[in-house]
C-alpha cells in the first residue's frame, strides 16, 4: 500500500461513473450515516481501488466490489489519513469493465465550515441546526468516500433521510418524498455529468421566493424563516443573468432549476455547486431599508460571479486546480459584463479597476505565483484562493478581450465550450480556441501571463519627438526582476481620437510619434501623453518627470477618462512604495485630485490615503496630524458636495461614495465630522429607522464614535456593542464587527466566518494585536484549521508592521507552528513588513532633508531643495487648497 502514499493525485487505474448516494443527517447529535454504491471503470491490472475519504469511519465489513461475474470482499482496508485516501486492496486481479463498490459510512456533522457540516440559526428565540454541504474544493471526501478530483467526472444520485417538518436540498429537482412518521426520504433526479466538489446538500427550516426564466427554469431564493423580501433583488438578478448567459455562450443553462440558498455560516463568499448555490448572507441578502448601496452592488456582482460558474467551472471544468484560475478568473470577469448589462447606470467595468489593482498588489510581491501553479496535495489548494487566481487571472482576460476585440472573444468562447462541455480542460485549450477564432498568435502571447509570475512596469520617456519603452519586473520590494513579457501597449496623446497600439515584444523599443501627435504639439503646455488607455492591460506605467507633471495637469482640467485617472494614481503609488518615485511627487500628485467626484477613483484615492497616513506616521510621527490635515483638505470639496444626507435622485455611486469620503475624515479624525456623527449615532439609538443615519453612513459613524472612545470615556463603544447584538442584519453586524475588541471575535456571539473583519486595527493597536495573536495562536489554529480563513489571521495582523525587527520576531515565532496552508501567506506576510520598513526609511531620508532645508542647513541645488521643502514640508502642514 505505501505506493499510493505522498501522491499529489489519485491512479488512474479505476474510473468513477456513477455515484448513488444516500445521507441520513442526525441534526440534534451533529452526526451523519451513509451508504454510497459507484459505478466503477476498471481499466487497468490492479487489485487494488483507491479513492479519496478523509474523517470518516468506514465500515470495513460492509465494503464490496461486485462485478458480472463476482462479488470481491477486500482482504484490507485502510484509510491513510495524512493523504485522505481510502485504500482497498483484494486478494485477485480485478476484472475490466464496469463494477459497483458498496461502502457503508459515518461521519460528524463539524463546525469546520468545509464538507457536511452544521450552521446554526434562530427560530422564535430557539437555537437550531441545519445541515449544509461545502466540498470545494476538496471536502466533499469529508461527507463520502469518492475520487475527489475535477477531472473525476460522473453523474449523482442522492437520496436523503430527513425531519419531515424540513426542507431537504440537493443539485437536482425532487422527483420523491415518501413521509414516514417523523422522518422523510427525498429522491432527486440525477445529475449529468460532474466533478465531486459541485455536489451539494442543504438541510434546514427556510422560506423562498420564487420566478422562472422566459424559457421555464425554475429560480427560487431560500432564506431562514421571515427573510424572504430580502432575497428579492437576488432573484431578479439571477432570472435576469442566467438569460444573458445563455445568449452569451450561445448555450442554454443545462438543468432544469436554480436554487440560491443563504446559509448563516459560510467561510467563503458564495460556492457555485450545480444547480444548489450557496451564499453567506451578505452576498445574497438585500434590505431596501438597512442595507447599504455597496451591499446591493456585492450581492449582484456575487450572484453574477457564481451563475457564470454555471457553464465556466461546472458544465466545462478544470482538469485540476493548476487551472484554477480557468474558472475564479472568468467568472470574475464575466461578473462584471453581467453587471453592467442589468445596471449600466452603475458604472461598472471602472470598478473592475480595483479587481485589477488587488491582483498587481500581490503580485508585486516575489512571494507571489504564477497563475498557473503546481499543486502537489490538497493541503497546498486553499492558498491559490487568493487575488492571483480571481484578480490577476480576470485582469489578463481583460486585456486580452481588448486586445482580440469583443465580438471575436465571444464566438470562441462559444466553441470552446461546446467543445468542451460536460468534460474537463486546461489552459491551454481556451488558449486555442481563442487563437483559432481570432487568428492571433494567443498561446505565444498569454504564456508569458499565466506561465511565469509578476509582471511588468514599462517606464516611458518623451525625447525628440521619439517614445522609449522599456519594460522590467515591477517588484514592490524595489529589487530587480528578470522576468519578460509581451505586453499590449496603448497609448493616446492629448486625445482619445489620436491613438495608437503595438506589441512590446523586447526589453526595449523606440516609437516615433510624430504623425500621431499632429497638431498636438507636445511643447506646448497642455499636451499630454497616457500609456495604457483605460487600463486594459495588467501593468504599471512609470512616465518620465515632464510626462508625469503634464498628466498632472490633464487630470486637474478633467481631460483623462476617470479609468486614467485611477490608473495614474494608483501606479503613482506602487511606485513611491517600491522606492522608484519620491513621496514628493506623489503628493503633489494627489493635490491634482482635490476636486474630484467619481467614486472609483475617489475611493482608491481614499485608500491610498490610509496607507501613505499610516507609512508616513511610523517614518516622522511627529508629522503624523499634519499629514492627516492634508488628507482632510484633499476630500474636503468632494465632502462638501455631498453632505451628510442623500439627495432625492442622486445616482448609486453617490450613495457609496459618501460613506466612503466620511469614513475617511473619521478616520483621520476632522473635528465637525466627529461631531456630527456622533449627534446623529446618538439619534439613531434613539430610533433604530431615523432618517439622520441612512445605512450607506453608519459604518462613518461608528468610525467617528470610537475614535473618542477610551478607557475612561466607554460609553458610546458599549452602545455601538449593543447595536451589534440587538439586530438580525447580517450586513450590519459586519460594518460594526471592524471596531471589536479582538477577544470579542473568539466568543460564541461572533460566528467564524465573520471574525477576520474585526482584524482591521489601527496603527496604534498593531502591538496589541500581534500579542493577541500569539497568545490565541493556539486556539485560532485549531478553530480555523486548515482552511483559508486561517490565512486572513495572519495577513491581517503582520502585513500592517514597518519594521526589519518586528519581521524578524514573527519568523521566530512562526519558526515551529507552520502548517502547509499558512506558508506561502506568511512568506508573503513577512515580505510586505520588509518593504513597509524600507520605505518608511526612504521617507526619513526625504523628511529629515526638508527639515534640513527648513533649519537653513541645504547644500544641494535650488530646484531639489524648493521641491523636497514645497511638497513634503508645505503641502502637508498647509494643505491644498488650504
Amino acid at each position: 500500500m505505501d505506493q499510493f502514499r505522498g501522491q499529489a493525485r489519485l491512479p488512474k487505474f479505476a474510473i468513477p461513473k456513477r455515484y448513488d448516494i444516500r445521507l441520513k443527517p442526525d441534526l440534534s447529535a451533529c452526526t451523519f450515516a451513509g451508504f454510497v454504491a459507484i459505478d466503477v471503470d476498471i481499466v487497468g491490472n490492479t487489485n487494488f481501488i483507491v479513492l479519496n475519504a478523509a474523517d470518516l469511519s468506514i465500515n470495513s465489513a460492509s465494503v464490496s466490489y461486485s462485478s458480472s461475474s463476482k462479488v470481491l470482499q477486500p482482504v484490507k482496508v485502510e484509510l491513510v489519513e495524512a493523504d485522505e485516501i481510502l485504500v482497498l486492496e483484494f486478494a485477485e486481479t480485478l476484472p475490466n469493465g464496469i463494477g459497483v463498490l458498496d461502502i457503508v459510512f459515518d461521519g460528524v456533522l463539524n463546525d469546520k465550515m468545509k464538507g457536511f457540516y452544521r450552521s446554526t440559526y434562530e427560530l422564535n428565540g430557539e437555537k437550531k441546526n441545519m445541515a449544509v454541504t461545502q466540498f470545494e474544493p476538496a471536502d466533499a471526501r469529508r461527507c463520502f468516500p469518492c475520487w475527489d478530483e475535477p477531472a473525476c467526472k460522473a453523474t449523482f444520485k442522492i437520496t436523503l433521510d430527513v425531519p419531515a417538518e424540513l426542507v431537504a436540498l440537493s443539485n437536482m429537482p425532487v422527483i420523491e418524498e415518501k413521509v414516514n412518521g417523523d422522518l422523510k426520504t427525498v429522491s432527486y433526479q440525477e445529475t449529468p455529468i460532474m466533478s465531486t466538489y459541485l455536489v451539494a446538500v442543504v438541510v434546514g427550516l427556510f422560506d423562498y421566493v420564487e420566478d422562472h426564466t422566459s424559457d421555464g427554469v425554475k429560480v427560487r431564493v431560500y432564506c431562514q424563516v421571515g427573510k424572504t423580501k430580502q432575497g428579492k433583488f437576488a432573484l431578479h438578478v439571477a432570472v435576469k443573468t442566467l438569460e444573458l448567459f445563455k445568449g452569451y455562450f450561445a448555450v442554454p443553462y443545462a438543468l432544469p432549476k436554480l436554487d440560491m440558498i443563504a446559509i448563516p455560516d459560510f467561510a467563503a463568499g458564495a460556492m457555485e455547486n450545480y444547480g444548489l448555490v450557496t451564499y453567506r448572507e451578505t452576498a445574497l441578502l438585500y434590505d431596501d431599508q438597512h442595507s447599504a448601496a455597496a451591499n446591493k452592488q456585492r450581492v449582484a456582482t456575487v450572484v453574477a460571479h457564481e451563475l457564470a460558474h454555471q457553464w465556466f467551472g461546472n458544465l466545462v471544468t478544470m482538469e485540476w486546480w493548476t487551472h484554477l484560475w480557468l474558472n475564479e478568473g472568468f467568472a470574475t470577469w464575466v461578473s462584471y459584463l453581467a453587471t453592467d448589462s442589468l445596471f449600466p447606470d452603475w458604472n461598472i467595468w471602472t470598478q473592475f479597476l480595483d479587481e485589477c489593482t488587488a491582483g498587481l498588489k500581490l503580485d508585486g510581491l516575489a512571494e507571489s505565483h504564477p497563475i498557473e501553479v503546481d499543486i502537489n496535495h490538497a493541503s497546498e489548494i486553499d492558498e491559490i484562493f487568493d487575488a492571483i487566481s480571481y484578480r490577476k487571472g480576470a485582469s489578463v482576460i481583460r486585456m486580452l478581450q481588448s486586445y482580440l476585440g469583443a465580438e471575436s472573444f465571444q464566438r470562441s468562447l462559444a466553441s470552446y465550450i461546446k467543445k468542451h462541455a460536460y468534460s474537463n480542460a486546461k489552459t491551454e485549450d481556451l488558449w486555442t480556441a481563442l487563437e483559432e477564432g481570432s487568428g492571433e498568435p494567443v498561446n505565444k502571447l498569454m504564456n508569458s501571463w499565466t506561465r511565469q509570475q509578476g509582471y511588468p512596469v514599462v517606464s516611458v520617456k518623451f525625447k525628440d519627438q521619439k517614445l522609449e519603452f522599456e519594460q522590467s519586473q515591477f517588484l514592490l520590494s524595489g529589487a530587480p526582476g528578470d522576468g519578460q513579457w509581451i505586453v499590449p501597449i496603448t497609448l493616446c496623446c492629448c486625445s482619445y481620437d489620436t491613438h495608437k497600439s503595438f506589441l512590446l515584444q523586447t526589453k526595449s523599443e523606440t516609437h516615433d510619434v510624430k504623425e500621431l501627435l499632429g497638431a498636438c504639439q507636445v511643447v506646448s503646455g497642455s499636451s499630454w501623453i497616457k500609456v495604457n488607455v483605460d487600463q486594459t492591460g495588467f501593468y504599471r506605467v512609470k512616465y518620465d518627470e515632464e510626462l508625469r507633471a503634464r498628466l498632472g495637469y490633464a487630470i486637474e482640467k478633467k481631460y483623462l477618462t476617470e479609468t486614467d485617472r485611477y490608473g495614474i494614481l494608483d501606479d503613482s503609488f506602487s511606485l513611491c512604495m517600491a522606492r522608484q518615485q519620491s513621496l514628493t511627487s506623489l503628493l503633489t500628485l494627489m493635490g491634482a485630485y482635490r476636486e474630484e467626484l467619481e467614486y472609483t477613483v475617489l475611493s482608491n484615492l481614499i485608500d491610498i490615503s490610509f496607507k501613505v497616513g499610516g507609512i508616513a506616521a511610523d517614518a516622522t510621527p511627529n508629522l503624523k496630524d499634519d499629514i492627516n490635515q492634508f488628507f482632510i483638505n484633499v476630500l474636503q470639496f468632494s465632502a462638501k458636495k455631498l453632505g451628510w444626507d442623500p439627495k432625492q435622485g442622486e445616482s448609486h455611486l453617490d450613495a457609496m461614495l459618501r460613506g466612503e469620503v466620511f469614513t475617511a475624515l473619521a478616520y483621520f479624525r476632522h473635528d465637525l465630522t466627529l461631531d456630527e456623527a456622533s449627534k446623529r449615532f446618538h439619534a439613531f439609538l434613539e430610533d433604530r429607522n431615523t432618517p439622520l443615519l441612512p445605512p450607506d453612513m453608519r459604518k462613518a459613524a461608528y468610525v467617528a464614535v470610537m475614535q473618542r472612545v477610551s478607557t475612561s470615556n466607554r460609553s458610546d463603544y458599549d452602545s455601538l456593542l449593543q447595536v451589534y447584538r440587538e439586530t438580525d442584519l447580517s450586513q450590519e453586524k459586519t460594518r460594526i464587527l471592524v471596531l471589536e475588541v479582538l477577544n470579542f471575535l473568539l466568543t460564541s456571539e461572533v460566528r467564524s466566518q465573520d471574525a477576520v473583519f474585526g482584524l482591521a486595527v489601527s496603527k496604534e493597536g498593531r502591538e496589541t494585536a500581534w500579542a493577541w495573536l500569539q497568545d490565541k495562536w493556539d486556539h485560532i489554529s485549531k478553530t480555523w484549521g486548515s482552511g483559508f480563513l486561517l490565512t486572513r489571521f495572519v495577513s491581517a495582523v503582520v502585513s500592517p508592521f514597518a519594521s526589519f525587527e518586528k519581521a524578524k520576531e514573527v519568523e521566530e515565532f512562526f519558526a515551529g507552528r507552520t502548517k502547509p496552508a499558512i506558508v506561502r501567506t506568511l512568506k508573503q506576510s513577512i515580505e510586505r513588513v520588509h518593504i513597509n520598513a524600507n520605505w518608511v526609511q526612504t521617507i526619513q531620508k526625504e523628511t529629515q532633508l526638508a527639515e534640513a532645508i527648513a533649519f537653513g542647513f541645504g547644500m544641494l541645488s535650488l530646484p531639489l531643495l524648493e521641491a523636497v521643502f514645497n511638497a513634503v514640508i508645505l503641502q502637508i502642514r498647509t494643505g491644498v487648497g488650504a
